[in-house]
């Protein structure tokens, strides 16, 4: 088994489909790339993937050696980045990641707790969806992240900063826009728009909450990111549960209101891998109290 065959594995499962993999991702023959699967399960013993008119589904083997292989290719990246690392020159580097949206409020308070370090450190900074800065941190491109609480991380390791509310974001002219408080069942009807799995964390919160408060709506789009949920709340005159941190990229045709009654929280984490001995890491982590007092949080 070569590394080739995890990655195009992986590729084919994520993407749904062997033409598209070979097409989009691996830019190979869809035929080699058959060949190149088949030889996969021949030597695992198993079948992996079911193959249908409509594409490829994996089957229970294929979803245990899924999560396995990304595991695999993560630490092999690992290794490529921390070996690149160690031929850089001596300055060193702290690599950050947020949540996108969460560097409005919370980058500005890392580099004070960082400021007497910033003038002999290099800091790279990324934006991205939370999954991908747990993928990030796995792999070494990251030293810390603020992000979710990833699911099935075993090697990362979490620092809770805050529980932050969920709010109801709408239209203005809405007919719920000029309430102090919307109860949930004043949405029943709406359109309701959803998170897709690029927010999993978020994905599920909203759905138990639903599910808790006994309400059967039905998600009629999923949405990315806030910047697509707030064009689609505008176009279609839906409704979307969203992190309170949205209130800083409201257009003018959006508004927020708080939910009435206990309204769900989702953490928002300090990510970081427990193998990183980085010692700017370490100075960070100890200096994360700082970081919690300047907010007005209690300590953990």
């Amino acid at each position: 088994m070569e590394l080739r065959h995890l990655r195009y594995f992986v590729a084919v499962a994520e993407e749904g489909s062997l033409t598209v993999a070979a097409d989009r991702r691996l830019h190979t023959a869809q035929p080699s790339l058959s060949r190149q699967i088949r030889d996969l399960e021949q030597e695992v013993g198993v079948g992996l993937l079911l193959r249908s008119a409509r594409g490829v589904e994996l089957t229970d083997s294929g979803r245990a050696f899924l999560d396995h292989a990304r595991l695999a290719l993560g630490q092999v990246e690992a290794a490529i980045e921390a070996a690149r690392r160690a031929a850089r020159p001596a300055k060193p580097t702290f690599a950050l990641g947020f949540l996108t949206g969460t560097e409005v409020d919370w980058l500005p308070e890392v580099m004070r707790v960082l400021g007497d370090e910033l003038p002999n450190i290099e800091v790279s900074i990324s934006s991205r969806y939370s999954p991908d800065l747990a993928r990030g941190l796995l792999q070494g491109e990251l030293d810390l992240a603020f992000m979710r609480p990833e699911a099935q991380m075993p090697d990362l390791l979490y620092k809770p900063i805050i529980k932050e509310p969920l709010v109801l974001a709408l239209p203005t002219g809405h007919r719920l826009a000029s309430q102090d408080t919307v109860a949930l069942r004043d949405i029943a009807g709406e359109i309701f728009i959803g998170m897709s799995d690029t927010a999993p964390t978020l994905q599920r919160v909203i759905e138990d909450y639903l599910r808790r408060s006994g309400m059967n709506l039905r998600i009629v789009h999923r949405v990315d990111n806030l910047a697509m949920a707030m064009s689609l709340i505008t176009s279609t005159k839906g409704v979307a549960l969203l992190p309170a941190f949205a209130k800083n990229f409201l257009p003018r045709s959006v508004t927020i209101r708080p939910l009435a009654g206990e309204a769900p929280t989702i953490d928002l984490v300090i990510g970081y891998n427990k193998s990183n001995t980085s010692p700017l890491l370490g100075l960070f982590l100890r200096r994360i109290e700082q970081l919690r007092k300047k907010k007005g949080l209690p300590a953990t």
